[in-house]
């Protein structure tokens, strides 16, 4: 049973489990845990060793001192708040979303393995905002709204650690950000491509054997992304296609065209996900995100210890916030190769309100429903020039180059998506304007003493990803 844990943030272990290993002092030391934590399925990056089932079930919350805002049903009439398990939700979108649903109403529990912090201490990164630890977080929201967010800390991919934490917890729905989300750290080398795929898909089939064993009525929400589509030559549908061969029609999943071996595991997440709901009657509803930009939600911006990751590397950044991240600091826009790939890109604050409208709209028992979850289409090109246009008026003297594409995909290509469903359900998007841009410009010249310009440049290659383990 979890233990709660203590205003100390020390950790209870499992009574049935031994204590995880110390983490290497250097990062203990740089507080970016604040607690031990499994590391064994993290050492496959290096060796060969076998796993251990060994975990620790964390609870931080403590108990509440004020009255939680009841969540209103159809009727009008307040009931219990649903029960909403947010894994990964100590990074990026799982941390903006358990704060935006805290804020909301539902009662919250985060689980997450703290792994992401542990890829910047190997990869030499670091968010170009200071992260608090999880524990101080969650402490700090609990000081300043009343409300308590549980943590478990453990890995989905051992099945003992979560079957205990559905069964303590017993979410009624279950909000999936627990994955490796990298395509570039994806492709950096062998045990890099092996874990993306291992951890992603293993946690995806533990969760949906979770839901089936305790909690069958618990609705999945799962985030996808654009990428799994790739840029085919025709409209891009919400998950499904109607077509006619040979005089016979039928609606069929879309077709996938992976481009790295993290959208390759997003696919098969995407594919067991459908089964099981065929075969089981789990509700599901996949969310194909696109590109995510920004840092504030109405929550994180709430106090600097609930501050959100800001990357802007080449591993874990992405095209927005690396380009102004670049302006800030004189270093010219890195645009790969011609820049005409297009993409969809939506803001944070509409990540958060996706989540919630799907939380509040679930799938009925069986269905596996789709949702492209953007609110516009860029090419980076046309991003690099509204970059330019921002800084300019800052004062910032912004030039653009072009670099060799790392990649291997169309730099110019026909692109077309649709987005209605959550439309339909409710979605007011935030879309992209000047003074986003020069709030995101503004960000990142508050914190560019932090910018490590050595990790602007791309430095990992579609083809030639290494064999062996290496840092960048």
């Amino acid at each position: 049973m979890a233990q709660l844990l203590s205003s100390s943030c020390s950790l209870a272990f499992s009574s049935t489990n031994k204590p995880y290993n110390q983490t290497p002092a250097s990062f203990s030391n740089s507080n970016r845990l604040g607690c031990d934590y499994s590391r064994t399925r993290f050492r496959r990056l290096f060796s060969q060793q076998k796993p251990s089932k060994r975990f620790a079930v964390v609870n931080a919350a403590t108990v509440s001192t004020g009255q939680e805002t009841p969540v209103q049903t159809s009727s009008g009439e307040p009931s219990k708040p649903k029960r909403v398990m947010v894994i990964g939700g100590d990074g990026y979108c799982g941390w903006a979303t358990a704060l935006h649903l805290s804020n909301k109403g539902y009662d919250v529990a985060i689980v997450d393995n703290l792994v992401r912090r542990l890829f910047d201490h190997q990869l030499g990164l670091d968010s170009l905002t200071p992260i608090s630890s999880i524990q101080d977080r969650i402490q700090r929201w609990k000081s300043l709204t009343g409300k308590s967010i549980e943590l478990y800390v453990g890995d989905i991919c051992e099945f003992e650690f979560l079957s205990e934490t559905f069964r303590s917890y017993e979410p009624d729905a279950v909000v999936h950000f627990g994955e490796q989300r990298s395509a570039p750290f994806s492709m950096i080398d062998r045990s890099r491509a092996v874990y993306t795929q291992q951890n992603n898909v293993v946690g995806t089939l533990n969760v949906l054997f979770a839901i089936k064993e305790y909690k069958e009525d618990c609705h999945l929400v799962k985030l996808g992304t654009m990428g799994e589509y790739g840029t085919p030559n025709i409209d891009i549908e919400e998950g499904y296609i109607t077509i006619t061969h040979n005089g016979r029609t039928d609606t069929l999943p879309y077709p996938k065209q992976a481009s790295s071996f993290y959208h390759l595991s997003k696919v098969h997440d995407s594919h067991n996900i459908a089964f099981t709901c065929k075969a089981w009657g789990i509700r599901a509803t996949d969310l194909n995100q696109g590109v995510v930009y920004g840092v504030k939600t109405d929550e994180t911006a709430m106090h600097e210890e609930l501050c959100n990751r800001f990357d802007y590397d080449a591993i874990f950044g992405t095209a927005l916030n690396r380009f102004c991240v670049q302006a800030a600091v004189g270093h010219p826009l890195t645009v790969y190769g011609k820049g005409g790939q297009t993409r969809a890109f939506l803001d944070i604050r509409d990540t958060v309100q996706c989540v919630e409208l799907a939380i509040a709209n679930p799938a009925n028992p069986g269905e596996f429903r789709v949702f492209n979850q953007f609110t516009e289409q860029f090419k980076v090109s046309e991003l690099a020039n509204i970059v330019t246009k921002a800084g300019e008026k800052l004062g910032l003297d912004v030039k653009t180059i072009s670099v060799p594409n790392p990649r291997v995909e169309l730099e110019e290509h026909y692109y077309n998506c649709k987005n209605t469903k959550l439309v339909d359900l409710g979605l007011r998007p935030h879309f992209l304007s000047d003074s986003l841009i020069d709030s995101l410009l503004n960000f990142a010249v508050q914190y560019k003493d932090r910018v490590d310009t050595k990790q602007i440049m791309p430095g990992v290659s579609w083809r030639k990803v290494g064999v062996k383990t290496k840092t960048i």
